[in-house]
């Protein structure tokens, strides 16, 4: 009877101040999101937002919550959320207690540095994006059971039993999946070679239900972690993959474990920002990021601006350049992470900034280190009433991934090969420019931009938020904090703001469209600095929640998607 009232809840369309907001169709922002007393997730879907609710209310916590909210985004939002990728999670437990969990993908076992070079010795992208040869090993069910070994509460068949009746009864397809659909449906139908589920005709309103991935998670639950990393699951994937033409074996799987790391902390004013650590490069880019414009300003320039811009790009044109430089997997390279961070090395970095003239990205090299020579995500924020709080984004990398899709398992598989540097100096697909730090090697997870983070404020916490986005994770997350700490806005404001993003290469600063003042674009241009604000995909979908004076949670569930706050 309880599994009958939670689906009737899940597949209803109802909207309660305590228990669920629908997102904005519109830019224009409530003065706040929803409001609750006790717990709160804010995801891509509400579907999976609902559940993760449901399961705290059950008794269960964040971590529980989180096993929950990442499968049920694997069934409602396979655009990013799959068993086929991987991710990173940061927590704070309620005494205070912080730790980041590692769940990225791996290159297999038989990878190698020049792997997607033609004979010309140029990048063959195709390979690196598309098919079987682009799948690096998959760590979404890895991270899922790491995490609740470790803090979990509840049995793992209580968690996801929700999430296989959600698989079996189906979601309602939204306006925006119908034009995701549309949008790459030859892509899935080139690559797979044959239609499959998501590349049928599918319209607003219309529901989808994947039986074959209820099956998968029906073994997960009876076998545990070890059925997709050695048991039938994982013989059924690695035979599609090679029979697809990828590298992946039983050995690679059954090799992969998530690694706990140690987060990326640092001081932002009164703030303390507790963000992911490498092989992402959200964490310490931020930490660059916040250093050197804290020295600035910001509240008397105004929000978004001439002069706000400025500080925020120049200072992310020298963050993105050390980024190409420095960052990689910790555990194939050493990374510099003190001297990157340090109050010192970030003041200099911007000892030739000034408001007159934009510094050309031609100019700008990763910084010098001593001793050292050398698009679609997810996230999700969970705080529970225990006091526990959790950001997680997770990713395929590419929209759906390397578009090749296992029918029999029912998830899409990740392109994350195309993560690592195939060539260094090559922009891989979100323009960034990688070097030897990044570069092929088996086992090796490569760089990501994933930025999920928690700040504390006054010793207590304070904000959980990330957000999609490839490059421009680190910006969005950047934003959506400086709106709430320096401009006074609510969560949803935050979240909704307009957002603009420089990466170093290339030498352009990223607009939202007819987002911004045209005098102000007027007048960076004067300065030198390039604008493109035409075509320019979405800068991030920030879900996040913020802890109000009086102890209660708001949701900011970006208005770009389907984006969702539930809450008790």
């Amino acid at each position: 009877m309880k599994k009958f009232i939670l689906l009737i809840l899940l597949c209803s369309c109802f909207s309660c101040k305590t228990e669920i907001r629908q997102s904005a169709s519109t830019t224009v922002s409530p003065t706040r999101g929803l409001i609750a007393e006790n717990a709160m997730v804010v995801s891509a879907r509400e579907e999976a937002s609902m559940i993760g609710l449901e399961i705290m209310k059950e008794g269960g916590n964040a971590f529980d919550a989180m096993m929950a909210t990442e499968m049920a985004l694997a069934v409602t939002f396979p655009f990013a959320g799959s068993l086929g990728g991987g991710g990173f999670m940061v927590y704070r437990k309620a005494d205070g207690e912080t730790g980041a969990l590692d769940y990225r993908e791996k290159a297999p076992l038989a990878a190698t540095k020049n792997m997607y070079l033609d004979g010309s010795g140029n990048v063959d992208t195709k390979k690196s994006r598309f098919g079987a040869l682009a799948v690096g090993v998959p760590g979404n069910i890895a991270g899922s059971f790491e995490a609740h070994a470790r803090f979990g509460s509840l049995p793992v068949e209580q968690v996801l039993q929700p999430v296989i009746d959600l698989a079996k009864k189906g979601f309602v397809v939204s306006a925006k999946q119908e034009q995701s659909f549309n949008a790459y449906r030859r892509q899935m139908l080139e690559i797979n070679n044959d239609t499959i589920l998501f590349a049928r005709v599918h319209r607003a309103g219309d529901t989808i239900r994947n039986l074959a991935l209820a099956k998968t998670l029906e073994r997960i639950v009876k076998n545990g972690r070890s059925e997709f990393y050695s048991g039938e699951t994982a013989q059924k994937l690695v035979s599609f993959l090679q029979e697809s033409g990828g590298i992946i074996t039983l050995e690679d799987l059954e090799m992969y474990k998530a690694q706990w790391r140690e987060p990326v902390t640092f001081s932002y004013k009164d703030l303390k920002i507790i963000s992911m650590s490498p092989p992402s490069s959200g964490g310490i880019a931020l930490a660059q990021i916040m250093k050197m414009i804290e020295p600035y300003p910001l509240q008397d320039y105004g929000h978004n601006s001439s002069k706000y811009i400025q500080v925020l790009t120049e200072a992310e044109r020298r963050a993105y350049a050390d980024r190409s430089q420095y960052l990689g997997d910790p555990d194939f390279v050493e990374i510099p992470t003190f001297q990157l961070t340090s109050v010192e090395y970030l003041h200099n970095r911007m000892d030739n900034f000034n408001f007159e003239k934009a510094t050309p990205s031609s100019e700008l090299n990763p910084g010098s280190i001593p001793g050292f020579e050398s698009n679609e995500t997810t996230h999700y924020s969970i705080v529970d009433s225990y006091g526990n709080a959790i950001a997680v984004t997770t990713t395929l990398n590419g929209a759906y991934g390397s578009k090749l899709y296992a029918e029999e398992l029912g998830f899409f598989l990740n392109n994350e090969m195309d993560d690592f540097s195939a060539k260094p100096g090559v922009p891989n697909m979100f323009g960034l420019i990688g070097g030897e730090a990044n570069a092929i090697a088996p086992q090796k997870r490569m760089l990501s931009s994933m930025t999920p983070t928690l700040v504390e404020r006054d010793d207590h916490f304070w904000m959980s938020l990330g957000s999609p986005g490839g490059s421009t994770i680190i910006t969005s997350v950047l934003q959506t904090i400086l709106n709430v700490y320096e401009f006074d806005m609510t969560m949803q404001q935050a979240v909704d703001a307009p957002r603009f993003h420089h990466q170093w290469l290339p030498d352009e600063v990223l607009f939202e469209p007819a987002a911004f003042e045209t005098s102000i674009l007027n007048n960076l241009k004067s300065k030198g600095y390039h604008i493109n604000e035409g075509q320019s995909r979405i800068l991030g979908k920030v879900d996040a929640i913020l802890r109000l004076e009086n102890g209660s949670l708001e949701g900011g569930a970006d208005h770009r998607g389907d984006d969702t706050a539930a809450g008790f």
